[in-house]
């Protein structure tokens, strides 16, 4: 097919190069703690020029699923504080995640769009098997490149990932929801300790824990690594009083839990090599720590200094240098299901014509290019399963599988399209999304659904000059000659799918 094109196509910037020297940046809002990372490449690495982090405690403002309007401005505060050294960073080579927080919170919008707003920058909500995944390449990256395996594991405020892996390549991945904010919140709520509150919160860790025992026991691993800030500081106190030879012990640990019993209140914890910042949460975070090592059998823990942020910037500098794991993602997919990779690739090429074509005049961007393509190779995934209803089952897999590389609204956005290809539109779902998201998923949904009506006649010729135009609510396609009258199955789909896209408020005129 080919097209009249619109007046601004969309085009990735040419800005997404990483010439040696460019600089990166990357921020991860945490459920404690606000991290910044600046970097500049170096022959295909990352060095760091400019780190702050601010303690935000976004998850104690989190209480039945809904951020409190003090969290929200916490957050806020410090990204304004932080957008002074963003400036000067290009948007294209700046990620931002979020955290268990943002994850659990229902009204995470009125942050997340106030922080794009202020930042000009998209705000990523992460799983929390990807932020695992993100965790153990930022490690990865500061370790030795061997052959050893080794067991990550990242303590946050809000939730603790586990990884197994070898050197780059992460192997099993898992997130538990426990945390040093939310156990404190939940164990020590009045700042008061006790040895029966401390073993309340000891044993709870080591429960959530013993669901994962089996895959990630020491059996399965040579080295242990801590990532975070509790993690590290732990180890810091343990090393000032020499409670071990090295790194983290379990008697290291159980030194600690004597110094820290001794304290009747959470603010009257005074430790030489702790910092003020980390005074309220090292309680939790050691029973969760005790609990952990206790359950998986580890003997010596070493922190790192390497966390998700290293990861995200090293997971951008894949993305702008061409080797998305996004793509890796979904390649896997088409294989697993065994999807049909000529009609895939019809349906990706026809989208593409399609989305060149209205990019400007509908105002679509790169990203959404992205997964208007994505879409297009998997939106008959779900035949695995049953022809009957293959959209919804290819949406159920998209919604509920662990996608490496995509953020939780990438990986909603991706199932909705699939769900939306064909037949009747769930119309509940795209009306439930926010003004501005709802306006791009509709139009990103009927560039698929053209594209598919389009996808068997492909398969035995090729289509004629079709010219496409497009207006802020209408979709108009000319075809030559009679065309149309030959193709009466063609026809007959294109009818059909006016009667569907006036119910996303978009008019199909077909001559």
């Amino acid at each position: 097919m080919q097209q009249a094109v619109s007046p601004n196509p969309v085009t990735r910037p040419a800005d997404q190069d990483v010439p040696e020297g460019a600089i990166l940046a990357a921020i991860d809002l945490g459920s404690n703690s606000f991290h910044l990372i600046v970097a500049r490449v170096e022959h295909d690495e990352v060095r760091p020029v400019e780190t702050l982090a601010e303690k935000v405690q976004l998850g104690a403002g989190l209480k039945d699923g809904v951020l409190n309007k003090a969290a929200i401005r916490r957050g806020i505060d410090c990204l304004s504080r932080f957008k002074q050294v963003l400036d000067s960073v290009s948007p294209y080579r700046t990620r931002i995640v979020g955290t268990n927080a943002l994850r659990q919170a229902r009204n995470r919008r009125d942050f997340t769009n106030a922080a794009e707003a202020l930042l000009g920058v998209p705000i990523e909500v992460i799983y929390g098997r990807e932020e695992a995944r993100l965790v153990y390449l930022g490690v990865a990256h500061t370790l030795a490149d061997d052959e050893h395996s080794r067991l990550v594991v990242d303590i946050g405020g809000g939730s603790t990932e586990f990884i197994v892996g070898q050197r780059f390549e992460p192997q099993k991945l898992e997130s538990l929801q426990m945390g040093c904010v939310s156990y404190t919140r939940q164990f020590f709520k009045r700042g008061g300790i006790t040895t029966k509150r401390y073993r309340r919160a000891y044993d709870a860790a080591r429960l959530e824990v013993s669901h994962i025992r089996h895959r990630f026991s020491s059996s399965q691993w040579e080295d242990c690594v801590g990532s975070s800030g509790t993690l590290q500081a732990i180890e810091a106190i343990i090393q000032h009083f020499n409670w071990s030879e090295g790194g983290i012990t379990r008697s290291g640990l159980a030194c600690l839990e004597r110094a820290l019993l001794q304290f009747g209140h959470i603010d009257d914890i005074q430790i030489e090599g702790l910092s003020d910042t980390r005074r309220n949460v090292i309680l939790a975070g050691t029973a969760i720590t005790a609990g952990i090592f206790d359950e998986l059998g580890i003997t010596l823990m070493r922190a790192s200094r390497g966390a998700l942020r290293e990861g995200v910037i090293y997971d951008l500098l894949g993305r702008l240098s061409h080797e998305d794991v996004r793509e890796r993602t979904i390649k896997a997919l088409m294989q697993r299901y065994s999807a049909d990779a000529q009609i895939a690739e019809i349906v990706e090429e026809r989208a593409d014509n399609l989305f060149q074509a209205v990019a400007g005049t509908w105002e679509l961007e790169a990203a959404d290019r992205d997964l208007l393509r994505w879409a297009a190779r998997t939106h008959e995934i779900g035949m695995a399963i049953s022809h009957k209803h293959y959209n919804r089952h290819g949406a159920y897999l998209l919604r509920n599988a662990d996608l490496p590389g995509f953020s939780q609204d990438e990986q909603e956005t991706l199932a909705l399209l699939v769900w939306c290809h064909r037949r009747k539109l769930p119309l509940a779902d795209l009306e439930n999304m926010p003004e501005s998201d709802r306006r791009r998923a509709t139009r990103l949904v009927a560039i698929l659904r053209l594209a598919c009506a389009f996808k068997y006649v492909e398969q035995v010729e090729e289509l004629p000059l079709v010219k496409v135009t497009a207006k802020a609510r209408s979709l108009k396609l000319i075809f030559p000659g009679d065309w149309l009258t030959q193709h009466p199955l063609t026809s007959y789909e294109l009818r059909e799918e006016k009667a569907q896209l006036r119910k996303l408020g978009l008019r199909l005129s077909i001559r």
